[in-house]
């Protein structure tokens, strides 16, 4: 497990202390990084470290801790601390199972309350997708890029608790988002999956582009898992 440095995490400024609580946002900040991989599955969070980065004190970052770890984000191993949670083959199935029922829910709702406007926004969120995909791109790049369609999607789906849940899911498998989209083919895969999903969706045909949206999920999941199977069998 790699200990947290200031190369790995320069990117964790000092908190403010006006906009919302302290402990949120430390805790937003943290739940952050460990998206955008700045913590790094099975990495070691060093509180006295994290003190220093975020300019807070070791109760308040001891708080976030506690918080993420019931998020699932960060596991306490007795005796070593903190480690940022990279979930287990089991786990990662369940995951990517609940995450296909969501994903296809959320669809459901998106056909029956988006605006035609958002529909638009939601196809433009497409184009760029296809537009960033090539042999250049990163794989934050393309997170990014098909993160901005799911932000779209939830919005038009019009639930925050379908966010919440959403977003609770996406940042524990995001190393296996990667992993997937790492892929060769893979991302051009994705840009055609999307668009029979959106143009399901244009149709207000919410049976169709639910089961794409699935079916779109579950893709992604044997790429991911299949590597994840590979990960355990060599340890």
């Amino acid at each position: 497990m790699t200990p947290v440095n200031s190369l790995v995490i320069s990117g964790l400024e000092p908190v403010g202390r006006v906009a919302a609580p302290l402990r949120e946002q430390v805790i937003g900040r943290l739940r952050q990084a460990i998206r955008d991989f700045e913590l790094q599955p099975g990495q070691r969070l060093v509180e006295r470290e994290l003190m220093e980065w975020l300019g807070v004190s070791r109760t308040t970052v001891r708080e976030a801790i506690r918080e993420l770890a019931t998020e699932g984000l960060v596991t306490v191993v007795p005796q070593k601390g903190a480690v940022v949670s990279a979930p287990s083959l089991t786990e990662a199935e369940d995951l990517y199972e609940v995450r296909a029922g969501l994903e296809s829910l959320i669809v459901r709702r998106f056909v029956e309350r988006a605006t035609d406007a958002q529909v638009d926004r939601l196809v433009a969120t497409v184009d760029d997708l296809d537009e960033v995909t090539n042999e250049h791109t990163t794989i934050r790049e393309l997170l990014k890029a098909k993160d901005d369609f799911y932000v779209v999607l939830v919005e038009g789906a019009g639930s925050a608790a379908l966010q919440q849940l959403l977003e609770s899911i996406q940042v524990r498998v995001q190393a296996l988002r990667a992993t997937s989209l790492s892929e060769k083919g893979r991302p051009l895969q994705v840009v055609r999956e999307l668009r029979g999903i959106v143009e399901a969706i244009q149709r207000r045909d919410d049976e169709t582009a639910s089961a794409l949206c699935a079916a779109h999920v579950r893709t992604a999941a044997r790429t991911a898992l299949a590597h994840l199977r590979a990960e355990e069998a060599g340890r």
